[in-house]
């Protein structure tokens, strides 16, 4: 079966559930997912329920959409996200952002716990992500002409929506909450990273480096969806971390710095202009 016939049967689906679409997602991250917490009047689809959608193998990714109000908004989380770790091929890892732009949602908000290469960042420290290192060297798009849902060739001069970073700045600064900013590096995991490859990808320019994000961005600029990336760094890259890297310390630390995230994208929702509600 063509993507384009499997992604028209998970809609059909989703419409039949979501009477009034929400303009803006977010993907909730590793460690991330208590955010919905936040979300007032909730409909709760188990993803397992669409048509052809991947389910997650990873814990603390628990596989929901979720629609309701965030300070009045209107919003669709999504509690976790599968990886091409995982075994999935990447166009199931990005099958939800052709799911989320056939719904009509018009700003992606991508949210991912990483490790930190600069050695000035901190855990606990959320990153703007202003541009992408595909390390991985694979793509979303590989494939047949008739297979694609927008242009083949996809511009990448700005991943990241300029005016969603401005916005994040301005409400970090408006609510106390001082933001990094800097490159994502995207591996394909599973294992961590080895102290020569956090050097290496440090001097490429990378600040931040993690399993997911970069896949979603891509399919996201082919199909012409705005995107805001936050990283919230749960620990040092191998060779700057004191001591072993395990999932629990990354989900533990995640967990702890949930409110800050919580408290951003709370503001950063309200503080969306009318025209992108």
């Amino acid at each position: 079966m063509l993507l384009k016939e499997k992604i028209r049967e998970s809609l059909d689906f989703l419409k039949s559930k979501i009477s009034d679409p929400p303009k803006i997602a977010i993907v909730l991250g590793s460690g991330m997912g208590d955010f919905i917490d936040a979300i007032e009047n909730p409909i709760v689809i188990p993803a397992s329920d669409i048509p052809h959608y991947p389910v997650s193998t990873v814990p603390g990714h628990k596989g929901r959409w979720i629609i309701g109000d965030i300070n009045g908004v209107r919003t669709l989380c999504l509690q976790g996200r599968v990886h091409y770790y995982e075994g999935y091929s990447l166009q199931a890892v990005t099958y939800y952002v052709h799911l989320l732009a056939g719904l009509g949602v018009n700003k992606l908000i991508l949210t991912t716990a990483c490790g930190g290469l600069n050695a000035e960042f901190n855990p606990g420290d959320l990153m703007l992500i202003t541009d992408q290192l595909n390390f991985s060297f694979n793509n979303p798009l590989i494939g047949t002409p008739q297979d694609q849902l927008g242009p083949r060739f996809p511009d990448m001069s700005n991943p990241f929506d300029d005016d969603l970073l401005a916005l994040a700045e301005r409400t970090g600064e408006e609510i106390g909450i001082p933001l990094r900013k800097g490159v994502f590096c995207w591996v394909a995991g599973p294992n961590y990273e080895t102290a020569a490859e956090t050097k290496m990808l440090r001097a490429l320019g990378g600040d931040a480096v993690s399993m997911s994000t970069a896949p979603e961005v891509i399919v996201a600029r082919q199909r012409h969806l705005p995107v805001l990336g936050i990283s919230l760094i749960t620990n040092m890259a191998t060779g700057l971390a004191h001591g072993p890297l395990t999932h629990a310390e990354v989900t533990r630390i995640a967990a702890q710095a949930g409110q800050k995230m919580t408290a951003l994208l709370r503001r950063i929702v309200q503080n969306m202009p009318e025209t992108i509600k």
